[in-house]
């Protein structure tokens, strides 16, 4: 059965359809986008011998039937799921890695950020005026919505990140790319950058004057593609192994795990799901049962997940119907700070030869303190390849990463950004002059 309508989280934006959703970004009344309830689907309706772009066409078709994407849907499916995410044994024999950091720009972002712009680039008419994509960034978001629009005609991305708050190469990456692509750094944390994108999207005399959109987490168009890698590797555990497959998620502003939990609401053979956070304690302390309390994000080695006021907290508890003890009760977060991401980092390395970015490794830390139970396994997810973060790990294992040619390529190029304060009016004047 097809999903017709997309509503506000905040309930105060009339329904609209998923093309529109998707266009729009941040409903009218600065709400997240939702579908009115999620579909079932079958599991028979998968192809067993189908690769992860076909998995995602199966997947997400009921989102996609009344709108005018569908024909077009396996050939979006297709280049957004150009690269694979193979699930890999770990030495801790119930264990695998989900490696989602495949793609051209090294981390899990590809698969949203490409999924995305192959929908605007079909949505859009040629004689449309041109649409500013906003993105705040906590370091991979940019690069992969930068490499998935760069010189797409009619289209100009802004990237706002936090200065100073971004590994070296991830900074890089995001001022690398030029030419319709711009890179902001600043003065501030991801939340003043998150902020930052919300205020303009919500500035009606600003939509007015320039058509904006998002392409974080916060647009439908980033969050649904991500089930498909969720649906694809439990699909095949359950095929292998007749059980569901549990996952361990590193997670900031919870956009891969909304992901993962909306694939197991609509019949995907999964598990339980654990969130790794770092020592920002904004969703740990919720999850043990205190108020939701968004509070200023600080700096860890982790640094994409640096975030105090996770935006897709309103679609988590939408998805519970504002129930927060049964949130509560179907999730569990657990924090990892600094000292122990190393410690995992460098157990994990020398003992056996696993070596991860500090995101994957606060998800290594929760899976060394989870029990082993007999036919069930867990799947740790790897965001971003490790040598995004050859500041951290190279002087901790006293060797070099490895680069992936793509990554290697895209910091040979010069990179330029340009300063901004953590101010709405600034970057909304910044915006203007784009023109």
């Amino acid at each position: 059965m097809s999903v017709r309508r997309y509503l506000s989280t905040r309930d105060q934006a009339p329904a609209v359809s998923l093309d529109e959703a998707i266009a729009a970004g941040l409903a009218p009344d600065g709400g997240l986008y939702v579908p009115e309830r999620l579909p079932r689907v079958d599991l028979s309706a998968f192809d067993p011998d189908g690769d992860l772009a076909a998995t995602a066409a199966t997947l997400l078709g009921p989102f996609f039937e009344d709108g005018v994407l569908v024909q077009a849907l396996p050939a979006i499916c297709a280049e957004a799921f150009a690269f694979d995410a193979p699930l890999r044994p770990l030495a801790r024999p119930d264990a695998s890695v989900l490696e989602l950091f495949h793609g051209p720009t090294a981390a899990f972002k590809d698969f949203g950020a490409r999924f995305l712009a192959a929908c605007l680039r079909r949505l859009r008419t040629t004689d449309a005026p041109p649409l500013t994509i906003l993105v705040a960034t906590s370091g991979d978001t940019g690069a992969a919505v930068g490499a998935a629009f760069h010189r797409q005609p009619g289209v100009r991305v802004a990237i706002l990140y936090p200065d100073g708050r971004v590994s070296p190469r991830q900074a890089h990456q995001l001022g690398s790319f030029g030419d319709n692509v711009h890179a902001l750094r600043v003065a501030g944390s991801f939340d003043d950058c998150q902020r930052m994108v919300k205020a303009a999207l919500n500035d009606t005399a600003l939509q007015r004057e320039m058509p904006l959109s998002s392409a974080n987490s916060i647009s439908l168009g980033r969050l649904l593609p991500q089930m498909g890698y969720y649906a694809h590797a439990a699909l095949g555990w359950w095929r292998r192994h007749g059980a569901p497959l549990d996952f361990i998620i590193p997670t900031g502003n919870l956009g891969n795990v909304l992901a993962c939990l909306w694939a197991r609401g609509m019949g995907l053979p999964i598990g339980d799901i654990r969130l790794a956070c770092n020592a920002n304690r904004t969703l740990p302390e919720f999850f043990a049962g205190a108020d939701y309390r968004p509070r200023d994000a600080i700096a860890t080695l982790a640094n994409a997940m640096d975030v105090g006021a996770p935006s897709n907290f309103e679609r988590l508890r939408w998805t519970f119907d504002g129930d927060d003890d049964a949130l509560r009760r179907t999730l569990r977060a657990t924090s990892v700070d600094d000292a122990t991401i190393r410690a995992a980092l460098l157990r994990h390395a020398r003992d056996h030869g696993e070596v991860v970015c500090p995101h994957t490794a606060t998800a290594l830390a929760v899976l060394d303190q989870a029990p082993r139970r007999d036919g069930r396994a867990w799947a740790v997810v790897a965001t971003a390849h490790p040598a995004k973060f050859e500041s951290v790990l190279e002087p901790l294992l006293g060797q070099p990463v490895p680069m992936p040619p793509a990554l290697a390529s895209m910091l040979d190029r010069p990179e330029h950004s340009a300063p901004m304060p953590a101010d709405d009016s600034a970057f909304g004047q910044w915006l203007r002059a784009l023109r």
